[in-house]
């Protein structure tokens, strides 16, 4: 709070370059957190988070005031004019201090306190684990064993504990290559393919030279091969341009020597380094923010730019590794410089090609926190969370971000997640909310606490999967359960509007495919729920009224109990004419035949059929897709909706309040479903007033059908209605009105 020297300014204007007669006037805000623009004509709220400032310049000052842009790394552009020069130069130096502290423990994370929300502390940091995740490989096995040589890190300080090396790899040989290799990050094991026993590798380059080498690194690559036995070669890909290794050569490092490594094949693949990456995105932002560019400028500075060569570049060389191992079983050792840039985007490319695992909501996140996190990606200076020197920050994250977007793509049914998913993955990798993307390595983050002074962002996204599920997905389907060889031409690239133009209106769809194909699935699922339970009333109904004119099976005819004959002889049946009584016993019979007790209550005796069983795991396998990310939920607000059970010889209701009971517990369960939703075409607002648009995603409340802003839409429940008893979205006002029916009167 003392870097803000203006909390609260009047009568700013907001900019909006397509439409500069007619500027939002409001009220600018700077908290400890966000800078928020408020207009309250139109009811619109602009939020920048400080970490998401990318860089504040003061324009030169114009009639109305002094100009403020604002350019952000998750590529917002916001251009505030403000009257006074004197309170501009406030919010210039406050931004400035605000969106580059000094020490990594100034960031968000470590003042994020989410007390509005069911977010516990130690939600999504136990969601991985790198044994687990090779165990899942198949490992350890007689060809690759776990080591412990780096459990305190002294081999490599950026390395995890939990290495996989080849069995045959001695404790010498694994000393001697770690000094032998840049950074000390020796050849060490990142996936397996256990169908052919290949093996992707990765490291950083040797410490050649021109002339040097170095037996045990030698011997630690035979060692990789050997433990192929399908192949007796391996590849070893440097992914940088030649010229660039070779311009290392001369620093004492370089590359491998095939006169020294025998049975390898070397290829490179010329991925650009840190630097070119940077200035091209420079450029490509450049070309965002043209005003009203032709066809031609957007094209030619978009190509200028090179930013799509970059990206199939990635794609190419993370292809060609993934068919080495898929097509010609030979095992392949990546490395760029330090094998932490270059080397996480291809490996964890690789990964996804071969794999459908990957693929998936929780397969993603443990291919982040392997490939990234684990192994040493230096997401705080790469994505410039604290005041590094800007040679060291550069879009690596982001462009591997985007080449999952490019695949996805390509095979639009192959993936769990969609384009939002990526997004906030993207924006908060940035934001430094969490402590998931904070350091610089493994080893930081255990210095720095993380998992007891700050929440995870795996745990967040658990919370709100539904958001980031791709309805297209089908888990069963050839593609996605196959590999995906990608078309690398460059016609199969596409610019990212949904990137680096979000924030810009007027250029996106109204509604979103994704959202609204979301929604239909919802709507569906909805009324699938609906009508199990009322086919389960309905049983339970017919059950009573047609029991005596039923067949009854073998058994009970020889018992001779309710046989057409005995029936006839009793002159207290009347099968025509049910009491109330009975009628008001059979509702609560289907009640209790719904199954909503026994998801209750799995002891309950009155359980369904095994048929009946294995349908509703089906369906409800269906209806929680969401739950793929990490371990279940905790203190969900379900169950909260109690049936009003009947005590059948309860004293103290009769027949008749009996009767009223269980009607009116029907007549709230068909109710409580809305059967038909309101559609997203030309919802221009929530009925708070906020304005629904490309930047807003709109909710629909499964109970009233409404469409709603995510601020009004942020409970979860059962409702009556709904056979799995699952907590789903509702609006505030639906869910007191739930409330409300449960509590007993």
């Amino acid at each position: 709070m003392e870097h803000i020297r203006t909390p609260k300014v009047e009568n700013v204007r907001l900019q909006d370059r397509f439409n500069t007669r007619k500027p939002a006037i409001g009220t600018l805000y700077l908290t400890a957190t966000h800078l928020i623009f408020v207009d309250p004509n139109s009811k619109r709220e602009t939020w920048v988070l400080h970490m998401h400032i990318d860089s504040v310049e003061k324009l030169p000052l114009t009639t109305v005031g002094s100009p403020l842009l604002i350019r952000c790394k998750t590529f917002q552009t916001v251009t505030f004019v403000i009257a006074k020069e004197r309170e501009c130069h406030d919010i210039f130096e406050s931004l400035i201090m605000l969106s580059r502290p000094a020490s990594i423990t100034e960031l968000y994370a470590f003042q994020y306190n989410p007390q509005a929300t069911s977010l516990h502390q130690q939600d999504g940091w136990s969601y991985f684990s790198l044994e687990a995740e090779f165990s899942r490989q198949g490992l350890p096995n007689n060809r690759w064993v776990h080591s412990t040589i780096n459990k305190d890190y002294q081999i490599c300080d950026t390395y995890p504990r939990t290495l996989f090396v080849p069995a045959g790899a001695t404790t010498p040989i694994l000393l001697g290559s770690s000094k032998f290799r840049s950074r000390g990050r020796l050849p060490v094991l990142s996936y397996y393919h256990k169908d052919n026993h290949a093996t992707i590798c990765r490291c950083s380059q040797p410490l050649s030279g021109f002339s040097a080498r170095c037996l045990e690194d030698e011997q630690m690559l035979q060692a990789i091969m050997r433990a192929n036995p399908n192949c007796n070669f391996m590849y070893v890909v440097d992914t940088r341009p030649k010229i660039n290794a070779m311009v290392n050569k001369a620093a004492g490092k370089g590359y491998e020597s095939t006169d020294f490594y025998s049975n390898i094949r070397f290829q490179f693949l010329g991925i650009e380094n840190i630097h070119v990456m940077r200035n091209s995105l420079d450029k490509l932002i450049e070309v965002c923010d043209l005003k009203n560019p032709s066809v031609g400028d957007f094209l030619s500075g978009l190509e200028n730019s090179s930013w799509l060569k970059h990206i199939k570049a990635i794609m190419d060389t993370s292809l060609f590794i993934a068919k080495a191992v898929l097509e010609e079983d030979a095992s392949v050792l990546v490395h760029c410089s330090d094998g932490w840039d270059r080397t996480a985007q291809t490996c964890s490319l690789a990964g996804l090609f071969l794999d459908p695992y990957y693929r998936t909501l929780q397969g993603f996140q443990a291919l982040i926190e392997k490939e990234w996190l684990e192994f040493g990606h230096k997401f705080t200076d790469r994505l410039g969370l604290t005041a590094v020197e800007d040679k060291e920050v550069s879009p690596v994250f982001t462009q591997f971000v985007e080449c999952v977007w490019q695949l996805t793509q390509q095979f639009p049914c192959a993936f769990q997640f969609n384009e939002t998913f990526l997004l906030t993955l993207h924006d908060h990798a940035y934001s430094c909310q969490f402590g998931t993307f904070l350091g610089n390595c493994e080893r930081e983050r255990e210095e720095l606490s993380l998992i007891t002074k700050t929440y995870s962002l795996w745990g967040y996204m658990r919370r709100n999967m539904s958001d980031y599920v791709n309805p297209l997905y089908r888990r069963e389907h050839p593609v996605t359960q196959g590999v995906l060889f990608p078309n690398t031409a460059p016609q199969n690239f596409k610019f990212w509007r949904g990137m680096y133009n979000r924030y810009e209106s007027g250029v996106h769809p109204r509604e979103s495919v994704t959202d609204t194909v979301s929604a239909m699935k919802d709507h569906s699922a909805s009324l699938e729920d609906h009508v199990k339970l009322l086919e389960k009333r309905i049983a339970g109904v017919k059950k009573l009224l047609g029991k005596e004119n039923t067949v009854l099976p073998p058994r009970q005819q020889a018992q001779g109990d309710g046989s057409p004959e005995t029936t006839a002889n009793n002159p207290t049946s009347t099968p025509d004419v049910p009491s109330e009584d009975s009628v008001a016993n059979a509702v609560s019979d289907a009640s209790s035949e719904s199954g909503i007790e026994d998801v209750q209550s799995p002891d309950n005796g009155d359980s369904a059929s095994a048929e009946e069983s294995e349908e509703k795991n089906v369906e409800e396998d269906n209806l929680n897709s969401t739950n793929d990310l990490g371990e279940e939920p905790e203190g969900t607000e379900g169950h909260d909706v109690p049936e009003a059970n009947v005590e059948e010889n309860s004293p103290s209701v009769g027949a008749g309040d009996s009767m009223d009971v269980s009607l009116n517990r029907l007549s709230l369960e068909m109710d409580s479903v809305a059967l038909e939703w309101k559609a997203f075409r030309n919802i221009r607002q929530c009925s708070c007033e906020t304005p629904l648009d490309a930047f807003n995603k709109k909710y629909h409340c499964w109970r009233c059908g409404d469409v709603f802003c995510t601020r009004c839409i942020d409970k979860q429940t059962p409702i009556p209605g709904h056979y799995s008893q699952r907590p789903v979205p509702v609006c505030r006002t639906c869910y007191k009105h739930l409330k409300m029916e449960a509590t007993p009167s």
